[in-house]
């Protein structure tokens, strides 16, 4: 599938995955579940989760810990491949 067909796929997409207060360490398991089951997740990083640091931060360190590739992200949602 191309980037552009994922692009377009990613848009439709409901958020499955919500990382709050625990971090992304506790969406590791939830995320790489949901990775195997269907292309693409969406990810969103609630205000708890945020703190000081940035969602595109984050969304690179979960993307990292579950091996999946970050499509893009978006305000406080990432889409996961």
């Amino acid at each position: 599938m191309s980037d552009e067909d994922l692009q377009r796929k990613a848009h439709d997409l409901d958020v499955t995955v919500w990382v709050g207060k625990g971090g992304v360490e506790s969406v590791v398991d939830e995320l790489a579940d949901q990775l195997d089951d269907r292309d693409l997740v969406k990810v969103k990083f609630l205000r708890a989760a945020r703190g000081g640091t940035s969602t595109e931060e984050l969304a690179e360190d979960l993307a990292d810990r579950v091996d999946a590739e970050l499509l893009r992200t978006r305000g406080h949602t990432a889409v996961m491949h």
